[in-house]
């Protein structure tokens, strides 16, 4: 047993989520304490990482996986993330300090108002128990910490502009938003939280194009950015804490959590009030194993919806070869997007989604493919040259609805410190399928106007995941059929409260992160209000 710990806030979880709702209670004078599976990590060694790996398409190679914390890799498959099917869902996430924000898009989208009341206005899915206008000024608290540059016309309404306008547009976008607005699509820049000019002591983007796994200058805001950003707030992170049991009276309130370092020694830290702020799937693995007498089903599950409604984003695509000269690979990764397909009546019959354009380099790919094929010599060079110019993606960003029989649980299977891997039952319904459907129709006409040939459609059916999870701590005024209130209060347990994008009960059809660490700010405020 190592030295006894207390603080106020007991945050479990360095993330996006955990470390800025820390900030946010550490600077109004409470005694804020973090504990992290993972170890540090530093950004030059990241760096080095990526560049030296041999295959640059691994975005979690430069994060290697620590036998006390590990996270899911698929390059070879670690087999943490256990899968029961009958869809793969192949989760990417790091147990890092910071978090998986350490190697996002940088993506920082606000839902829009009626992403929030899709049961009431369209008979799918869950309302949430709140309004958009409830949410919007967190959202902006949000966007002012993280730094984030956008174009205004994105479909969610503002009461004050974004931080920052938006990165350079590259060539490539500037082209499909010209040819495309001839068809009646308008394509925008995406909102990220990446600086378009020097921001909260970062540089402006330099266009070195891997955003993902790591930006190496720091152009965009990321879990390093937001861990400092608590400790600089008074916040004290302790890293290779293996939280592995949260401790109740005989009343229901927290009292305690227990962690491991990485021998295995055991800690107790007591607090006042308890923030977890781990993912969707650690977040309920948690709960799932903090089991006792008087709650055998896990805490906060009098419900039994914690680990249930596990939503993602799954995504099909077209490449195709424009008819000119197009040469992506400059500036943001995922600069540009269609959002007219994210609302309206057709929700009732299939998944909204939003349209997203690539802007990687093809180089790598096109050789691959010219090479799979068989083509060598002079002619490698030739095509190579033509596809590496020419060759674009399109690709749909769908919503899922929430359904209880998509879930995380324990697997039976346990990771080197005797700790339950995870194990994610996913399965996708109709509503997707047809959703798939009328993106893959829109690829065709916009391949059209870009006088696009060679178009390669992913498989029916075999559908990308963008490693958004949400639901399985949903919240909800019922606590019948909800983990969580309004504020992320659980309901079982007066004291504990969860930040983290697994609290949202849809997913709508944009990157989870900024609404989470909104969600997040707002629990804070409330804990703060209400001490």
């Amino acid at each position: 047993m190592l030295e006894p710990l207390s603080a106020d806030i007991v945050v479990i979880g360095s993330g996006i989520c955990g470390c800025l709702a820390a900030h946010r209670l550490a600077t109004q004078g409470a005694a804020v304490l973090i504990l992290e599976a993972g170890p540090r990590v530093d950004r030059g060694r990241i760096v080095t990482n990526y560049r030296d790996s041999p295959f640059k398409g691994n975005w979690m190679g430069p994060y290697p996986s620590s036998p006390w914390a590990p996270h899911p890799n698929y390059q070879p498959d670690n087999g943490y993330l256990v899968q029961a099917g009958p869809y793969p869902y192949p989760a990417e996430y790091v147990r890092i300090v910071g978090g998986t924000t350490w190697h996002w898009a940088a993506h920082a989208w606000r839902v829009v108002p009626n992403d929030l009341k899709i049961k009431s206005l369209y008979g799918v899915g869950r309302d949430w128990p709140m309004t958009y206008d409830d949410l919007e000024p967190h959202y902006y608290e949000a966007e002012v910490k993280l730094g984030v540059s956008g174009a205004p016309d994105t479909g969610s309404p503002r009461t004050k502009p974004f931080p920052m306008e938006p990165v350079a547009e590259p060539w490539a976008m500037r082209r499909f938003r010209e040819r495309l607005a001839v068809g009646g699509y308008a394509v925008v820049s995406n909102t990220t939280a990446r600086n378009s000019r020097t921001y909260d002591g970062r540089p402006a983007c330099c266009g070195n194009n891997n955003c993902q796994p790591i930006c190496p200058i720091g152009a965009q805001f990321d879990g390093g950015v937001a861990a400092a950003t608590a400790e600089a707030a008074g916040a004290k992170i302790i890293p290779n804490a293996v939280v592995y049991r949260i401790e109740h009276d005989p009343q229901g309130r927290i009292t305690a959590v227990h962690f491991y370092d990485p021998n295995k020694n055991s800690s107790r830290v007591t607090g006042k009030t308890f923030i977890l702020a781990a993912n969707g799937i650690e977040s309920p693995k948690l709960l799932l194993m903090s089991a006792s007498d008087k709650y055998p089903k896990g805490l906060a599950n009098s419900s039994d919806m914690v680990g249930r409604n596990l939503m993602d984003h799954p995504s099909s695509s077209l490449t195709f070869d424009a008819d000119e000269e197009l040469w992506l690979g400059r500036g943001l990764q995922s600069p540009s997007s269609v959002n007219t397909f994210r609302d309206g009546a057709f929700r009732s019959e299939h998944a909204a989604f939003r349209l997203d354009f690539t802007n990687i380099s093809q180089a790598r790919s096109a050789a691959e493919d010219l090479i799979k094929a068989g083509v060598f010599g002079p002619e490698l060079e030739k095509q190579l040259r033509y596809r590496a110019a020419r060759q674009v993606n399109v690709k749909d960003v769908l919503e899922v609805l929430p359904h209880p029989e998509n879930r995380v649980v324990l697997s039976a299977q346990k990771d080197a410190l005797g700790i339950p891997r995870p194990q994610v039952h996913y399965s996708m319904d109709d509503y997707v399928h047809r959703g798939m459907a009328a993106a893959k129709i829109e690829y065709g006409r916009i391949a059209e106007l870009m006088g696009g040939t060679n178009l390669r459609y992913t498989p029916d059916g075999i559908y990308g995941n963008n490693q958004h999870i949400t639901g399985t701590m949903s919240m909800g005024n019922d606590p019948k059929d909800s983990v969580v209130d309004r504020f992320g209060r659980t309901h079982d347990h007066e004291n504990l409260f969860i930040a983290s994008t697994g609290v949202m009960p849809t997913a709508a059809t944009v990157n989870s992160t900024l609404t989470g660490v909104a969600l997040a700010l707002r629990t804070a405020q409330h804990i703060q209000e209400t001490a």
